[in-house]
């Protein structure tokens, strides 16, 4: 005879945390650390990027991530050697675009 396993709603197991937001030297320090990470040892986002980054995605590790990669790509398709203020602001514009 085989025995089922009845999972009912006491017997899950969860887990939330709420991660408060980076500062803006926090945020420079992770895409950083995320870049070297990549095999990128060199500067690749401008000082201005990475304050327009931090900005719009309000310090939020995911927002960060996403603002940052979207940020990677302006900058490849404008053929730039370096993310700027205006692929971050492009960046900022793709993403909270409704």
């Amino acid at each position: 005879m085989t025995r089922q396993l009845k999972i009912t709603r006491d017997q899950r197991i969860g887990l939330r945390y709420a991660m408060p937001a980076m500062t803006a030297g926090q945020t420079a320090a992770y895409i950083t650390h995320h870049l070297q990470l990549a095999g990128r040892a060199d500067t690749l986002f401008s000082d201005d990027a990475m304050t327009l980054v931090h900005d719009a995605a309000r310090g939020l590790p995911r927002a960060v991530n996403n603002i940052a990669t979207q940020a990677l790509v302006a900058a490849m398709a404008a053929r730039k050697n370096i993310v700027d203020e205006q692929s971050a602001r492009t960046a900022v514009n793709e993403i909270t675009a409704d």
